[in-house]
């Protein structure tokens, strides 16, 4: 991207400078190099989002006043197709990361405010009837009341699954639907980010009984050896 940016300030305003002179032009002009995220944000009702956002800052400091607790659910899959972007290299030598096809472990987690966190990993296909088994569990689980916040994903909306919403309820679950294209607003996100680009090592890619082993240690450790503020 830096050599196309070269290339314009030479063709369209008979700029030369080198490499060097940009990054510290931008370092200057306070622009840092990092990762570009993907972004839903023209899809969805800004309208439904600000309420959500709104409704769920309420529900925070519910959290941090022992009312209630505040938890989020999502699934992510985790294979042998490295995330991973960028990294600190030498110069002249790149760093190679296997890669390869492979079985997914899906990971269906749950992580409250505090960072506790809990999960179960499933090696097939996650529809309706496993999501609502893990949200049973868990409902089992919570020991005051609790608001989980989820997204709209077919698995989430479905009749079984709307099913179960009232009996969840009266153990003290209640489901709370962020509004569509809005991932930003369910801290979990963050969770699947710090593992894919941050936690797990680049060695965990050598083979699937490495991954699982790495990614079966993040998961037990979160909240304790891998701890995210969500404040």
């Amino acid at each position: 991207m830096l050599k196309s940016v070269l290339s314009t300030l030479e063709k369209e305003l008979n700029i030369t400078i080198s490499i060097d002179t940009l990054k510290r032009l931008c370092r200057e002009a306070g622009l840092k190099w990092k990762r570009v995220r993907k972004s839903l944000k023209k899809k969805r009702n800004q309208e439904d989002f600000e309420q959500a956002k709104e409704e769920l800052d309420s529900l925070i400091e519910q959290h941090k006043e022992g009312k209630i607790n505040l938890s989020y659910f999502d699934e992510s899959g985790f294979n042998l197709v490295p995330k991973v972007p960028y990294a600190w290299q030498p110069i002249g030598k790149t760093i190679e990361v296997p890669s390869s096809a492979s079985r997914t472990f899906n990971v269906l987690g749950f992580v409250d405010r505090d960072c506790q966190f809990s999960s179960l990993v499933f090696e097939g296909t996650v529809n309706t009837s496993v999501v609502v088994a893990a949200i049973n569990d868990y409902s089992k689980r919570i020991e005051k009341p609790t608001t989980l916040v989820i997204d709209n994903a077919p698995t989430h909306t479905s009749n079984e699954f709307n099913e179960n919403i009232e009996s969840w309820k009266e153990r003290g679950l209640t489901i709370y639907r962020i509004p569509p294209y809005s991932p930003e607003l369910n801290i979990i996100e963050i969770v699947w980010r710090k593992i894919k680009y941050e936690w797990i090592s680049f060695s965990a890619y050598n083979s699937r009984e490495a991954l699982q082993e790495e990614l079966f240690s993040i998961l037990a450790n979160i909240g304790s050896k891998f701890k995210i503020n969500f404040s």
